[in-house]
């Protein structure tokens, strides 16, 4: 168990305007609702790899674990470097890190709170199991559902959500904002229960 009390929560996804509305970023999506919560955006990180946010996730006074979002500036399958860098910047063990990720074998509208595992083909979690030489590191799994039809995953998650997801996804993301600070505050066990229904 790590001494350092800080959480590095880095949410998966690619960079740039032409990815934004992407199921695959819905990690982004989350990260960027835990910043409004902290009252701030995220900046460029000085190793020049990823975009950060310090603060805590707690209303003002109240005590709190000090909190580092990130999100990396590269791709999602060269991710882990950046979260690698991070971790060591910041002092943060693996059983202080949470990835919030996109989860194909999740309906949508469902999450998942787990510790450690494979990757399951997702090219982010192979990225950080990878550069990290771990999978002991807790997840938000956001679910995005299979694709209809036969349409290729690869093409599935590099699409937009449909106009029916979008106004359900906004509540995802803050139920998922939600799992993150249970994490952090509460412990998986407590998660899990109220949020891995």
């Amino acid at each position: 168990m790590s001494e350092n009390d800080t959480w590095l929560v880095v949410g998966l996804g690619n960079p740039g305007p032409a990815y934004a509305g992407h199921r695959h970023n819905v990690g982004y999506l989350v990260v960027d609702e835990l910043a409004r919560r902290m009252g701030g955006s995220l900046r460029a990180h000085k190793s020049g790899r990823a975009e950060v946010l310090e603060g805590r996730l707690a209303p003002p006074g109240a005590p709190a674990p000090k909190v580092v979002l990130g999100r990396a500036r590269g791709y999602m399958n060269e991710s882990g470097g950046a979260v690698s860098t991070l971790a060591k910047f910041y002092g943060v063990e693996p059983d202080h890190l949470v990835a919030i990720h996109d989860e194909l074998d999740i309906p949508f509208d469902t999450l998942r709170v787990k510790l450690g595992g494979g990757d399951n083909g997702h090219n982010g979690l192979r990225s950080l199991r990878s550069s990290l030489g771990t999978g002991d590191f807790y997840r938000i799994r956001v679910g995005i559902g299979r694709p209809p039809g036969r349409q290729d995953p690869a093409d599935f998650v590099l699409s937009n959500y449909s106009s029916a997801e979008r106004k359900v996804l906004p509540f995802q993301v803050d139920r998922a904002a939600d799992a993150v600070e249970c994490l952090v505050d509460r412990g998986l066990a407590e998660t899990q229960q109220r949020f891995n229904s």
